[in-house]
């Protein structure tokens, strides 16, 4: 895996904070002040282990820079952290609904967002998973393959995750919290239409009858 970090950040300041701090724990970190700036240097560069992006840049946002590295092949599966003053619950859900793995909000501690960065990383790193089958559905974690009836199906970052922890545990029915803990690592207590909105992903892309709504509980795998 990849040892660079890809910083997009507009204020001076942090940006160089950041690239000194990742920098001093081992990490190669290119840095950049806006959207437009990091698509044209990063042209030809081996993708990063992870990208932190400011959502409040000039020119293109940092939701619009997810959407687009969510678009691409080279980079749709290269975790992202959103990194932003905004405190708004409503910020924070389309971030995660466009793609981010994780969402810090400044101020922050550098090391709060150095165990971010580590529990992350920590997720794409899993590999060498036995195939789960259920039904006709054929996961392969180790290649991040999902297969239905032997014709492969196209998933997000965080629907293969997601399908992946219910199927793990078939039968069992998790909240919604359950689901965001285990999937997005983190506590995001109150948003969990975005465990809605990747369950009905799911469904369209698999079968209405591929997770299963428990009424007063959360989802399970029949």
């Amino acid at each position: 895996m990849s040892k660079a970090i890809v910083v997009v950040e507009d204020d001076e300041s942090i940006r160089e904070m950041l690239r000194y701090y990742f920098q001093s724990v081992g990490y190669a970190v290119r840095a950049y002040e806006s959207g437009e700036a990091m698509f044209d240097k990063e042209k030809g560069l081996a993708g990063p282990a992870l990208y932190i992006l400011d959502i409040m840049l000039p020119g293109m946002d940092g939701l619009e820079i997810l959407r687009t590295l969510r678009s691409r092949p080279d980079t749709q599966d290269i975790p992202a952290i959103m990194l932003t003053a905004r405190t708004a619950e409503m910020d924070r859900v389309s971030g995660l609904e466009n793609g981010a793995d994780d969402y810090v909000v400044k101020p922050f501690g550098i090391m709060e967002l150095q165990a971010r960065v580590k529990a992350v990383l920590r997720r794409t790193k899993r590999q060498g998973d036995q195939a789960i089958v259920c039904g006709h559905l054929e996961i392969d974690p180790a290649a991040r393959e999902v297969r239905k009836d032997g014709q492969l199906v196209d998933l997000t970052f965080k629907e293969f995750e997601l399908l992946r922890l219910l199927a793990t545990r078939r039968g069992v029915a998790l909240t919604r919290d359950e689901i965001l803990q285990s999937v997005w690592d983190y506590d995001y207590t109150g948003e969990t239409r975005t465990v809605d909105m990747h369950v009905k992903a799911l469904r369209q892309k698999l079968g209405e009858d591929v997770v299963s709504t428990v009424r007063g509980v959360g989802y399970k795998m029949p």
